[in-house]
């Protein structure tokens, strides 16, 4: 069992604390039939990233902004199945929170509305797609939630599921913890994780200090 010594943790949202998985999947596979294209190929490549970067590489003579709106709006209407991961309400409980932030592909709006459909609170710390001018897999999201809460990346420990996210996480210089909620180990540790586990209910959170939080990771 894996004791692990970070400054802070940046959490992506979807897939690791909240499952919206089968939200997420409705709504695009709607949109890709409308427009004619493979709705389970849109939905894989559709997750872990900006709405908006999906739309512009699929659509590259729409408008892209309405385009995505109608997105946003149709992930804003379906939450009706939207709920926290194992795990999760007790992690956040336990850690200080100044020490941790969420870090997400979604817009604020649609984020807000996702975690209050969740019943979890919203972090000191939230940064959105909405707050970044390049979305994952650029490191930019996560160099952000790192600055925001005052640490250099590399103390940092990114807690993701989906391989761009992943990839972020360490371009920013971060380490990063997968959780096998949407992604095979092959994908994962392909994109660059440094451990596995199956979700928050794996990270246990033992003390903190001026310099550091200790944790244990349960393989």
């Amino acid at each position: 069992m894996p004791i692990l010594l970070a400054n802070a943790l940046l959490f992506d949202m979807d897939g690791v604390l909240i499952d919206s998985t089968p939200a997420v999947a409705r709504v695009w596979t709607k949109w890709a039939t409308l427009h004619g294209f493979d709705p389970a190929e849109t939905v894989h490549r559709a997750h872990g990233r900006p709405s908006l970067t999906t739309v512009r590489e699929l659509l590259p003579d729409a408008d892209h902004a309405a385009e995505n709106r109608l997105i946003e709006q149709a992930e804003i209407d379906d939450t009706y199945d939207v709920h926290p991961l194992p795990g999760v309400r007790a992690l956040l409980a336990a850690l200080p929170p100044d020490r941790w932030a969420i870090v997400t592909s979604c817009t604020r709006r649609l984020a807000e509305v996702r975690l209050a459909a969740a019943g979890l609170p919203p972090p000191r710390h939230f940064l959105t797609s909405t707050d970044v001018a390049h979305g994952k897999p650029h490191p930019e999201p996560y160099l952000k939630g790192a600055a925001a809460l005052g640490f250099d990346p590399a103390t940092c420990i990114v807690v993701e599921d989906a391989p761009a996210g992943i990839q972020a996480g360490r371009a920013a210089g971060a380490r990063v913890l997968a959780v096998r909620t949407t992604a095979s180990d092959e994908k994962l540790t392909e994109a660059g994780a440094t451990w596995i586990c199956d979700n928050c209910a794996d990270l246990q959170f033992l003390s903190a200090d001026a310099e550091s939080m200790t944790l244990q990771l349960n393989l």
